[in-house]
């Protein structure tokens, strides 16, 4: 299986979480499969697991691409620097208190970068009623942001 997704993922550390990934999920659905074809359910999985590792980390390598072009860190001073990172943890911590319902719909939008159509089907939820979690929790966060003022 390692070589395998070796093979698919052409990076030993997205092969390995791909790896890991596969064994929870036979961990937790491997009943699920029927025996005579535990193995090709193994293999779809462990697949489908280094393909969604290859598209997580070209989402962080587009992350990092935007950063960089920012060149926040060639501009900013070390205390704008404290300060941005402060305000990041302030609202993740805002984020971590929203309704479950609202995170799933924020994390998938915003971290994941998914469309808020994939969103609905992956949560099995109306479109409508994805846009309405993501416009809520929105509201929320500026709501309360707005309530902290400036100094956060």
């Amino acid at each position: 299986m390692r070589s395998f997704l070796l093979g698919v993922a052409s990076d030993p550390e997205a092969a390995e979480e791909a790896l890991q990934a596969t064994f929870t999920k036979a961990m937790e659905a491997g009943h699920t499969a029927r025996a005579e074809t535990i193995k090709g359910w193994l293999f779809r999985v462990a697949y489908n697991e280094a393909m969604l590792a290859g598209r997580k980390r070209q989402r962080q390598d587009r992350s990092l691409k935007r950063l960089a072009e920012t060149r926040l860190t060639e501009t900013a001073s070390p205390e704008d620097l404290v300060s941005l990172d402060e305000s990041i943890r302030g609202v993740r911590k805002l984020i971590d208190e929203l309704p479950a319902d609202q995170q799933a719909v924020l994390r998938k939008r915003i971290y994941e970068d998914k469309t808020f159509k994939v969103i609905a089907e992956e949560l099995g939820a109306p479109l409508g009623t994805v846009l309405t979690r993501m416009r809520s929790a929105l509201a929320k966060l500026h709501q309360r942001l707005s309530e902290q003022g400036p100094e956060g």
